[in-house]
């Protein structure tokens, strides 16, 4: 658990290696510290996969505090990060009510999925918006900029 600037938070990681575990916890906690800063008791599973048909999901639980993400595991560390990034912007948006997790309901405007490209979908839009960033940040605050790992090839 941790509390910093009012976050209050569980995070727990299943799977993956050391590395992937230890950077996935780092980075959940980061991106709901950037996204969330004034949210509660969040409790967010991360389960390190392989995912059939994408690189990762977000799924709300409960209620809108508990979420799991599953991601897939065979990415390179910075394309598993930037997942994790992409797939907390769900979290926030979910959390926020932003975006009803039952309905593709968007900021009260309803969207049909199969009339509408995912390139065009705004909460597709925002969370592939802000992963590089929250990803760069992330390497920023952590002293990771200089490292091979997250420099694109």
């Amino acid at each position: 658990m941790i509390t910093q600037l009012g976050v209050i938070m569980f995070v727990e990681v299943f799977g993956g290696s050391k590395s992937q575990k230890y950077h996935t916890k780092r980075m959940v906690e980061f991106c709901a510290k950037m996204l969330m800063p004034r949210l509660h008791n969040l409790d967010i599973t991360v389960n390190l996969t392989k995912p059939k048909g994408a690189m990762g999901y977000c799924l709300e639980l409960d209620d809108k505090r508990t979420f799991e993400l599953e991601i897939d595991r065979t990415q390179s560390l910075r394309q598993l990060l930037e997942t994790i990034a992409h797939e907390m912007v769900h979290v926030k948006q979910y959390a926020r009510r932003e975006l009803n997790p039952n309905k593709e309901v968007w900021m009260g405007k309803t969207y049909n999925p199969e009339k509408t490209s995912y390139w065009d979908l705004p909460w597709e839009i925002e969370a592939h918006g802000r992963e590089v960033g929250l990803f760069i940040r992330y390497c920023e605050q952590h002293n990771l900029a200089k490292q091979k790992w997250t420099q694109i090839p």
